[in-house]
C-alpha cells in the first residue's frame, strides 16, 4: 500500500538566534525546495553575525522526545544532522537513527562556527567518528573538518583524493562531498564527490565574500533533494548550484560584513 504522506526532511541541529545558520537555515532550505521540514533542536546558541556568545544544550531526554515525535507521525525521507555538541547528544541521535532507520542521513560535521567559536566538545570527536559516520548516507566536511575527522592534514591534490576514500573505506560513510572552499587557489572552487565507485567534481566561481550558514544550507539542500527522489550524486550537484545562487543573492542583515544566504531567492524552479 502506497503511503500518501509526503516525504519530509528532518534537521537535527542547533538553533541560531541570528537566523543565518543552523535550524533556521535548514528549515528555510527545505521550504525553498517545496519539502516539509521537521526539526529536533540539539543545541541553543546566542549568536549574531559577529560571533557566538553562549551555547546551551537541552536535556538529552528532551532531544529524544523530539526525535521520536517526528518519526512517530511523519514519513521522513531524509535526516540532516548539524551541530551536536557532546558525546551524550551524539549517542542519543545515533540510538534514534538505529531505532528508526531513515532512508537517508546527511551528516554535516559542524565543529567550529564561521566566527571561530568552538561548537564541539573535545571528547565528542571520537563519538562523531565511531557512532555517526557509519550511519551516514553522505558526510559533507570542509577541509578543516576533514582534517579533524581523519586526524591528518589534507593538503595537495593527492591528499585530497585519498581523503575521499578514507571517509568511505575507513570511517564507514557511504559517500562524501568534500567542500573545497578552504583550498588555496584562484580558479574555480571545486567540491569533490565520492561514493565508493564514482568520482565527480562540482565547480563554481569563487566569490569574494565571507558567508554564514553555507554548510548547513548545502547539507539541507542535499536532504531536500533526496526527499524529492533525486539520486545522491544528482542531489549533491543540485545542492551546490543552489548554495552558489543563494550566496550570489545574499545580503548583510547585521553590523558586520558577513553575508547571509538568500534561501528563497535562490529556490529552484518547480513544476506543478
Amino acid at each position: 500500500m502506497n503511503d500518501p504522506r509526503p516525504a519530509c526532511a528532518l534537521t537535527i541541529a542547533g538553533s541560531d538566534s541570528g537566523g543565518g545558520a543552523g535550524i533556521q537555515a535548514d528549515l528555510r532550505t527545505f521550504a525553498a525546495h517545496g519539502v516539509h521540514g521537521l526539526c529536533a533542536i540539539a543545541a541553543l546558541t546566542a549568536q549574531h553575525t559577529r560571533g557566538v556568545t553562549a551555547v546551551q544544550v537541552p536535556p538529552v531526554a528532551f532531544l529524544r522526545a523530539q526525535l521520536d515525535a517526528c518519526f512517530d507521525d511523519f514519513r521522513i525521507g531524509a535526516v540532516k544532522i548539524g551541530m551536536l555538541a557532546s558525546v551524550e547528544v551524539i549517542a542519543c541521535v545515533a540510538e534514534a537513527l538505529e531505532a528508526h532507520r531513515p532512508p537517508h542521513v546527511v551528516l554535516d560535521p559542524v565543529m567550529v562556527a564561521t566566527s571561530g567559536a568552538k561548537l564541539l566538545q573535545d571528547d565528542a570527536l571520537h563519538a562523531l567518528r565511531t557512532r555517526l559516520l557509519p550511519l551516514a548516507s553522505i558526510v559533507t566536511p570542509n577541509i578543516p573538518e576533514a582534517e579533524l575527522l581523519l586526524a591528518h592534514p589534507v593538503v595537495g591534490a593527492a591528499r585530497v583524493e585519498s581523503a575521499l576514500a578514507e571517509f568511505t573505506d575507513d570511517l564507514g560513510a557511504r559517500a562524501v562531498l568534500l567542500k573545497g572552499g578552504h583550498l588555496p587557489g584562484d580558479g574555480p572552487m571545486l567540491d569533490r564527490y565520492w561514493d565508493g565507485e564514482t568520482v565527480a567534481m562540482f565547480g563554481h566561481d569563487r566569490l569574494a565574500l565571507e558567508a554564514h550558514g553555507t554548510g548547513c544550507t548545502l547539507a539541507s539542500a542535499i536532504a531536500a533533494n533526496l526527499c524529492l527522489g533525486m539520486p545522491m550524486q544528482q542531489a549533491c550537484a543540485a545542492a551546490t548550484d543552489y548554495v552558489h545562487r543563494a550566496l550570489r543573492m545574499g545580503y548583510r542583515p547585521g553590523r558586520s560584513a558577513l553575508v547571509v544566504l538568500d534561501h528563497f531567492g535562490a529556490a529552484p524552479l518547480r513544476t506543478a
